[in-house]
């Protein structure tokens, strides 16, 4: 990238940030991780369980909750992609398989937002055919709309329920650039 294209993307991510709608707040946000924390803690915390992040939206949110869990667990990442540079979603790929063994095991698979969720779907039904004794699901964000890859399609463990518009901040980006923000925000216009 020119030093001049990178000045560029720098003064229009400044301005996305300076001109977007703020939905949560990052104390907001910071309440439901505690929130979720207790939750998965109380259904949890006896299982021992393998906690998978989706990367990349669901680094931030396993690290906020990773720091909030007092009992043992163990941790492990995957990366999947239904889009393949396609437009639209097909079969599952994963660009990063699981490497611990889900057999017979309690999984918490933590992503940052819940949107029409196939891709969510599909990792859930991965698992269970990998002989899963449990699969659980974490999201900080469940974004309201009625686009669901199924009809009873949710998460087990949801931080916030937001407006249907597009997200960023705490692991969601926007053309690639401010995951890092502590709140939830969402583009004018967007």
């Amino acid at each position: 990238m020119s030093e001049a294209t990178l000045q560029e993307t720098v003064q229009s991510m400044k301005q996305v940030m300076q001109e977007a709608d703020c939905l949560c707040t990052p104390e907001e946000v910071n309440a439901a991780y505690d929130r979720m924390a207790a939750a998965i803690s109380e259904r949890l915390g006896d299982t021992l369980p393998l906690v998978y992040c989706v990367m990349n939206g669901g680094l931030i949110t396993t690290a906020q909750l990773l720091t909030r869990l007092d009992f043992p667990l163990e941790v492990d990442y995957i990366h999947a992609t239904r889009y393949r540079r396609a437009v639209s979603g097909g079969e599952l790929h994963w660009r990063v398989a699981p490497e611990v063994s889900m057999q017979g095991r309690t999984l918490l698979i933590v992503d940052d937002i819940l949107d029409e969720g196939a891709t969510l779907a599909a990792i859930k039904d991965y698992c269970v055919q990998e002989g899963a004794q449990a699969v659980y699901t974490a999201v900080l964000v469940d974004k309201q709309h009625n686009r669901k890859a199924r009809p009873d399609l949710q998460a087990d463990f949801v931080g916030l329920q937001v407006e249907d518009r597009y997200l960023f901040g705490c692991g969601m980006d926007y053309k690639g650039y401010l995951r890092n923000l502590p709140g939830i925000y969402a583009p004018k216009g967007l």
